[in-house]
């Protein structure tokens, strides 16, 4: 295959950067995208330039590290997966491939297509997790979960945190990846102690990252690899009520 590709190239400290024009041949339609991003980068160290810097780790769409913006769409035309698991076969010879990191206030772009995404970190860090203050850790078995509940659980806590929610918003809302956050603690009985306590604390520090609010559009929905339910999103509204009545604090 042979590829035209514009690709966003931001040296470090800069404010702002530019789509740089590429060709690129030889091109497998078995390769995935960031082997093709590989491919050009080993073309431009033959020719002495830089390469162009992307995320990537395990590149099994397990991490969540990698993340562009292909043709406008967070993770590419493929639903469902993410951008290191999007092969060159969904796109044709000749086609142009524009290239661009997240785009959000609260995720800076460091360099090219790398984005500054510790503003996650810092909203699990807020409450992402359930108190021991003493003792050991009781052991899993003691408190019997439903069936239900699990896998509600389990659904919430598949959000790999790559930002494709924030970076498909309109409005850079990161509701969808704080809902998961909440609901795969908050559905379960161990997370009933802290449940709105959790919720406003988490809710507060996404508000004071920068993060737009809601206006359910669905995108966030549309593009998540992982298929997270907005049905969360409805939740974390139910306990913020709930927290507020108590008391517990306003969003």
């Amino acid at each position: 295959m042979r590829l035209k590709l514009r690709v966003w190239r931001q040296p470090s400290g800069v404010p702002d950067g530019k789509l740089v024009d590429y060709s690129l041949d030889g091109v497998s339609e078995d390769s995935s995208f960031l082997e093709m991003l590989d491919l050009l980068n080993e073309h431009l160290i033959d020719r002495n330039e830089e390469p162009v810097h992307f995320d990537h780790d395990c590149r099994e769409g397990i991490c969540g590290m990698c993340g562009l913006v292909i043709n406008g769409i967070a993770h590419g035309p493929k639903a469902a997966v993410t951008t290191c698991q999007l092969h060159m076969r969904e796109f044709k010879d000749g086609d142009t491939i524009t290239v661009e990191p997240w785009r959000a206030r609260a995720f800076p772009i460091l360099k090219d297509l790398i984005v500054d995404r510790s503003a996650f970190d810092r909203i699990v860090q807020s409450g992402g997790y359930i108190s021991v203050n003493t003792g050991q850790a009781p052991d899993a078995n003691v408190t019997p979960v439903p069936k239900s509940q699990a896998d509600r659980s389990m659904d919430a806590a598949a959000c790999i945190g790559c930002g494709a929610c924030v970076a498909a918003c309109p409005n850079s809302s990161a509701m969808l990846f704080t809902s998961a956050k909440l609901a795969h603690l908050n559905s379960l009985p161990q997370g009933q102690a802290e449940r709105f306590d959790r919720a406003v604390l988490m809710v507060n520090q996404m508000d004071a990252e920068g993060f737009g609010g809601c206006t359910n559009i669905g995108e966030c929905e549309a593009v998540c690899p992982k298929e997270i339910s907005l049905d969360f999103i409805a939740s974390m509204n139910r306990d913020l009520l709930r927290a507020n009545m108590m008391g517990k604090g306003k969003r």
